[in-house]
């Protein structure tokens, strides 16, 4: 009786366990941007340099190198800029980013936010810096604040330090703010 008893206990666990489901584990349905990267590093940082003088540092969560490593993406990317003497000159945060080593454009998505030393804040969903012309611009919206005064619009062109800027359509703002007008 024993025996049949253990073999009844040790055939409803069996049948316990064989009817239990088991998961599969997770699959991506979509490619990532990932996978088709040269290199994936993680936690990265860059001297940035001109001509070897030392203009900032960058930092990554995340860098992806694609095109025989001359195209960089970023994730939670932030930029130290500096002046032509070493000296702390600003900078600039966001979610995501790309640097062009070939046409040396650096661009910026997501909450793009750059301030500046002397006060100045600019915020976008979509930045773009051409290193050859020394421009900052952008064809959407931003906010730019300074102190108590606020202006915004659709579509700038800047230098880097936010003195000398063209927008292509104010929306509003309140004080007054200098502005070139397009060329």
């Amino acid at each position: 009786m024993t025996r049949s008893l253990l073999a009844l206990l040790a055939a409803a666990a069996l049948g316990a366990t064989a009817c239990k489901p088991t998961a599969a584990p997770p699959v991506t349905h979509m490619p990532s941007v990932a996978d088709s990267a040269e290199q994936v590093m993680f936690q990265f940082s860059s001297i940035l340099t001109n001509q070897g003088v030392e203009r900032g540092t960058m930092t990554a969560d995340t860098a992806l190198v694609f095109n025989d490593q001359t195209v960089f993406d970023f994730r939670n990317v932030r930029v130290n800029f500096r002046t032509v003497t070493g000296e702390p000159n600003g900078t600039m945060q966001a979610d995501s980013g790309r640097y062009n080593m070939r046409t040396l454009v650096l661009e910026g998505w997501g909450h793009v936010v750059i301030t500046t030393l002397d006060g100045k804040k600019l915020e976008t969903p979509q930045l773009r810096y051409n290193q050859a012309t020394n421009l900052i611009s952008s064809d959407t919206s931003f906010v730019l604040t300074q102190g108590d005064r606020v202006q915004r619009g659709i579509g700038f062109s800047a230098d880097p330090d936010l003195n000398r800027i063209s927008i292509r359509r104010a929306a509003g703002g309140s004080g007054v703010l200098t502005t070139l007008p397009d060329h």
